[in-house]
């Protein structure tokens, strides 16, 4: 599905592919001389980036992705769309190679750090304050399911990324420390210490540079990841001394600083990662440009070279202030889940990254039938502008053939008119209009009435304002009445009965036209946006529809 794409894929305009050129002009550069380099981009530009591979061994390695995850909480909305934005890139790097040349990306878990402080709505916490500083793979699980507190996490994390199908390799910090995957590169920082300090230190407060140290040892006697100076290290033993709080009053404790007795502090610690792991690629937030800087200075320090990647725009709530997850003033996984589906997140994602944007309740509906319309368009789209519709990345080349036959928009407005409270009923006024629709042969209409149906009792029904209508829409709106009366009462037309509300509107002389479809909104749908009306009456029921029009007339809807 990603094969035979790359001309498409060198010319694509939106930012995933825009990102993959820039991986692909990354990893040539870092892999191969400058000679070399020109040769094998002639042969990728020429579509043969598998002759490219065979000619230089160097380009055989996998190109490495990766992710980040600090599982002192769970999973949230931010680790879903770093993990979907990467996911983006790497697809679009396989259509730019021909899906010739290997990636991965890595889910890495920080489970190694310290415990610092109690999360907010975790179980049992006493028993958590008493394991503060260990390692979250030392902690005990305050929900009593796993062997830790980080085992939990991850555990959750890895089913947070399987239910939504990405393919990605796990990887724990812990067991990498331990396993001596890194013990190369740490014993390299160890041999290059004053030049880390040197990067690290002009970017701390004076109290903290006094007692800063790149290495965070682990007490042998506590178990905790200490914050303690470096009193000494042996390049020859690969050791650090330190002293440890947990022993007598000037005690000098000596540990190797490979196979898991130290941890490094979370900025050197990524550098470090970047080079032992081989990373070609990692995005971040704009709130850790910064750090991106500071870790890149490391990274070259120890001999690597700072993956590609880009700094994404951070979301804000509905009243433009950055989320917090600690004010507790944004939108959870969960919740965006039980109002819309995957794909419509993964849609809302894909828009703008660089962009600050609001992520609250109310740009669900929006994102849901956006999505829809998206998947739509790509139906009659060339090729050319459908690897750059925002469904391509979402489905990596394959997006569905088949989604609703009807807008979220239009299921709220029903479930509102119909004061529907199951999916039953809903599925009552769709008998006539898709006759042949079922929950099974339409799943994603049925899902949609879930989260309709949850919406609009959350958030639609609370805020539901009916307005009486002034005498030129009264005229207009019975006029309306009339004139579908003279339709056949079992009408699913939708396109006919649209072509009545255009012509009432056109004769009662509203300027413009769609001060008649608000209107109808205002006063039929108690909102100040609706869905096209054709469609929303041939489901409704044309007597239905009737009844409520000449309601709205006569102000009865209005009435508190």
């Amino acid at each position: 599905m990603l094969q035979n794409l790359e001309t498409l894929a060198r010319e694509a305009k939106s930012w995933p592919f825009e990102q993959a050129r820039n991986l692909l002009a990354h990893v040539l550069k870092k892999r191969l001389g400058e000679t070399e380099r020109a040769e094998a981009r002639a042969l990728i530009d020429a579509g043969k980036a598998d002759e490219a591979l065979a000619a230089f061994p160097a380009l055989q390695r996998p190109v490495i992705l990766e992710t980040g995850y600090g599982p002192s909480g769970l999973p949230h909305m931010g680790t879903f769309g770093e993990v979907a934005r990467t996911t983006m890139v790497r697809n679009a790097f396989r259509a730019l190679t021909g899906d010739h040349w290997p990636t991965r990306l890595i889910a890495f878990s920080d489970d190694m750090d310290g415990l610092r402080k109690v999360p907010e709505g975790v179980p049992n916490p006493e028993m958590l304050r008493e394991d503060l500083n260990l390692s979250l793979t030392r902690v005990r699980d305050p929900f009593g399911t796993h062997d830790s507190f980080g085992a939990h996490n991850n555990a959750r994390l890895r089913a947070f990324l399987d239910s939504f199908g990405f393919d990605y390799e796990f990887m724990s910090s812990t067991e990498t420390y331990r396993s001596g995957r890194f013990d190369a590169t740490l014993l390299t920082l160890l041999e290059r210490f004053d030049a880390v300090q040197a990067i690290m230190l002009p970017t701390l407060g004076e109290e903290r540079r006094a007692t800063y140290s790149p290495f965070l040892p682990i007490s042998p006697i506590s178990g905790h990841v200490l914050q303690v100076p470096t009193l000494a290290r042996n390049v020859e033993k690969g050791t650090i001394t330190f002293e440890d709080p947990a022993g007598k009053p000037g005690n000098r404790t000596e540990v190797p600083v490979t196979g898991g007795h130290v941890k490094l502090q979370w900025k050197p610690d990524w550098a470090m990662r970047w080079v032992a792991l081989d990373i070609d690629y990692e995005m971040s937030g704009k709130d850790l440009i910064e750090s991106v800087r500071e870790s890149s200075k490391v990274c070259r320090a120890l001999g690597g070279t700072p993956p590609e990647g880009f700094n994404y725009e951070l979301f804000l709530d509905i009243e433009g202030k950055k989320i917090s997850k600690s004010k507790g003033n944004g939108l959870t996984m969960d919740e965006w889940l039980r109002y819309g589906t995957p794909e419509s997140l993964s849609w809302y994602m894909f828009q703008s990254p660089k962009s600050a944007k609001s992520l609250h309740f109310n740009v669900i509906p929006r994102a849901i039938d956006d999505y829809l319309a998206f998947i739509e368009s790509y139906k009659t789209q060339e090729p050319a502008k459908r690897i750059d519709n925002a469904v391509w990345s979402i489905h990596a080349g394959d997006p569905p053939t088949h989604t609703s036959p009807v807008s979220f928009a239009l299921l709220l407005n029903l479930v509102g008119v119909a004061n529907a409270s199951t999916k039953e009923q809903l599925w009552a006024y769709f008998a006539k209009y898709l006759p042949d629709a079922t929950p099974e042969n339409e799943p994603l209409l049925d899902r949609l009435m879930d989260h309709a149906l949850n919406y609009y009792e959350d958030f639609v029904k609370p805020s539901k304002s009916y307005r009486l209508p002034d005498d030129k829409e009264k005229a207009a709106l019975l006029d309306m009445a009339e004139r579908l009366k003279a339709l056949p009462a079992d009408t699913t037309d939708g396109e006919l009965i649209q072509n009545e509300v255009y012509a009432v509107g056109k004769a009662h002389a509203f300027e413009p036209l769609r001060a008649w479809f608000g209107a109808l909104y205002e006063v039929l749908l108690g909102a100040s946006q609706g869905p096209r009306f054709g469609s929303f009456a041939a489901i409704y029921g044309l007597p239905q529809t009737i009844v409520l029009i000449e309601a709205g007339a006569n102000g009865e809807l209005a009435q508190p």
